[in-house]
C-alpha cells in the first residue's frame, strides 16, 4: 500500500487506546444524597486499605483499595485492575510534622510540579477510582496554608483528569478543620476521614460541622491505641481478634452502611501487617500471612454471607490466672504459665507463642515502626495451648502474644502486659 494510502486509513480508523477509560463521576439527586458512578453505575466502594493480599480483596467481596502514595503505583494498578478492583491513587502530600514548610513557595511550587508530572503519566489507567490528595496533613499541624496547596493540587487534577474526581482524608474530624476545607478548597469533591473508635459519631458530626458534600470513611478498623484501657504502668490493652471482629462488625453497620445519603464507601484498615504498638494491631493478616477473624468478619460485611470455614474464635488468654486487664506483675527469673482458650471447628491448630518487650519506638500517623527483638528462647515449648515460660529478667514492660492458625491458613490473635519487678 502507498504511503499516502496507508495514512488516509488510519486518519479514517485511527487506533483505540489500549483500555477504555471508566468515567467516575460523583451525583447529586433530587432528595440531596449523593451517590458515586462508574461508568454511569452506582460504585459503593467495599475497599481495602493496602496493596497485599489483592485475590482476598476479590474473594471476600471487595472492589477496591486504598494507596497513600504513588510510588510503584503503575505496578500495583495493573495487579489490581487485573483482579478487578479499583484504586484509591494517594498523592502523599508533604507534612509539617515530617518539616515540610507551607511558607516555603518554592517548596510548595516543587511539590506541585512533581505532582503533575505524576498525575500526567498515571491519569489515563483505568484502575483509578479517585485522587486522594493528603493523608492526615492535619495531625500535628499549625500551618494552614496546607489547605490552599492541597486545593491547588487538586485544582491541577480537575484540569488535566476530567474523569476522575478528588479528596483530601483527615485524622479524625474536627469542626475547624471541616470550615477550612470548605472554605480553602473548593476542587475538593469528598471529604475523607480517618477514623477508628469514633466511626459510629462520623455521619451526625459531619452534618454538624456544616460539610454538605459527600464523604467516604479513608481508614476504620479497630479501637485505636490512643481509645483504649491502659495498665498502671501506662500502656495500651488490645483487643484479641475476636473483640476486634466483633467491633468492625458493629462499627460498620451502624454508620457506613446505614449513611445511604452522603457515605460513598471505606477502606478498611489494615489489608495486610504492620508493628504498630505492637505487631498485631492494626493488620487484618499475620507476617506470616495468616487472615484474622476480622476478615471473616469484613467478608460478611461485603457480601451479608458468612466464609465456609470460619477462623478460630479467640475467647481469652490468661497468664498466671490473669487476664489483660488486671495488670500482671511478674518476678524477675521466676517461671510462669499462661492458656489460651480458643473455639474453632478445626481440630488441627497450631499455636505460637512470643515474648516483646513493650515497644519504645513509637510514633504518630502510622509512621514506620520497628518491632521489638523477641526473647522467645525463654519459651520452654511452643506449639501448645498451655505453657511455661520464664519471666525476663530485666525489670519493666512485656507483652506476652499468642497466634493459633488452623489447617485453613485463618488465625486467631491475643496479648497480654505486664510488668516485671
Amino acid at each position: 500500500m502507498a504511503l499516502w494510502g496507508l495514512g488516509l486509513l488510519l486518519a479514517c480508523n485511527p487506533p483505540k487506546p489500549k483500555f477504555k477509560i471508566p468515567k467516575v463521576e460523583v451525583k447529586q439527586a433530587a432528595d440531596g444524597s449523593f451517590s458515586l458512578l462508574r461508568d454511569g453505575q452506582p460504585y459503593f466502594i467495599k475497599g481495602a486499605g493496602g496493596h497485599k493480599y489483592l485475590d482476598k480483596v476479590a474473594e471476600l467481596g471487595g472492589n477496591s483499595i486504598r494507596l497513600w502514595g504513588e510510588k510503584d503505583a503503575e505496578v500495583i494498578l495493573d495487579q489490581a485492575h487485573e483482579k478487578g478492583l479499583s484504586v484509591c491513587l494517594g498523592l502523599w502530600v508533604g507534612h509539617e510534622r515530617h518539616g515540610f514548610d507551607y511558607n516555603n513557595a518554592k517548596a510548595v511550587q516543587k511539590q506541585l510540579a512533581f505532582f503533575r508530572k505524576r498525575v500526567i503519566e498515571l491519569k489515563d489507567h483505568p484502575g483509578i477510582l479517585l485522587w486522594a490528595i493528603g493523608n492526615e496533613v492535619d495531625l500535628a499541624y499549625t500551618n494552614t496554608k496546607v489547605w490552599e496547596a492541597i486545593n491547588d493540587l487538586a485544582c491541577m487534577i480537575k484540569e488535566l483528569d476530567p474523569n476522575h474526581p478528588t479528596m483530601t482524608v483527615t485524622a479524625g474530624l474536627d469542626s475547624l478543620e471541616v470550615q477550612l476545607i470548605q472554605e480553602k478548597c473548593p476542587c475538593i469533591d469528598i471529604y475523607g476521614i480517618n477514623t477508628y473508635g469514633g466511626l459510629e459519631r462520623i455521619p451526625q458530626n459531619l452534618r454538624n460541622y456544616g460539610w454538605e458534600g459527600p464523604y467516604i470513611i479513608g481508614e476504620w478498623g479497630p479501637t485505636g491505641h490512643w481509645e483504649t484501657d491502659s495498665t498502671t504502668w501506662e500502656v495500651p490493652i488490645e483487643e484479641t481478634s475476636w473483640e476486634k471482629a466483633q467491633v468492625y462488625k458493629k462499627r460498620y453497620e451502624s454508620s457506613i452502611a446505614l449513611d445511604t445519603k452522603k457515605c460513598l464507601g471505606s477502606y478498611v484498615f489494615y489489608w495486610g501487617n504492620k508493628q504498630e504498638t505492637t505487631p498485631t494491631w492494626y493488620g487484618i493478616f499475620l507476617e506470616s500471612g495468616e487472615m484474622t477473624e476480622v476478615g471473616d468478619a469484613v467478608q460478611h460485611l461485603w457480601t451479608g454471607s458468612s466464609p465456609q470455614h470460619n477462623a478460630p474464635r479467640m475467647d481469652s488468654l490468661l497468664l498466671e490466672g490473669s487476664h489483660k486487664f488486671q495488670n500482671v506483675h511478674l518476678k524477675s527469673q521466676s517461671t510462669a504459665t499462661a492458656k489460651v482458650f480458643v473455639t474453632s471447628t478445626d481440630s488441627d491448630l497450631t499455636y505460637r507463642w512470643e515474648i516483646l518487650p513493650e515497644s519504645t519506638d513509637k510514633k504518630m500517623g502510622g509512621d514506620a515502626e520497628a518491632k521489638p527483638k523477641d526473647l522467645n528462647h525463654l519459651i520452654h515449648d511452643q506449639n501448645h495451648r498451655e505453657i511455661e515460660l520464664e519471666v525476663p529478667e530485666k525489670e519493666g514492660p512485656y507483652r506476652l502474644l499468642v497466634y493459633v492458625i488452623d489447617s485453613q491458613g485463618k488465625a486467631a490473635t491475643a496479648n497480654v502486659p505486664f510488668y516485671v519487678n
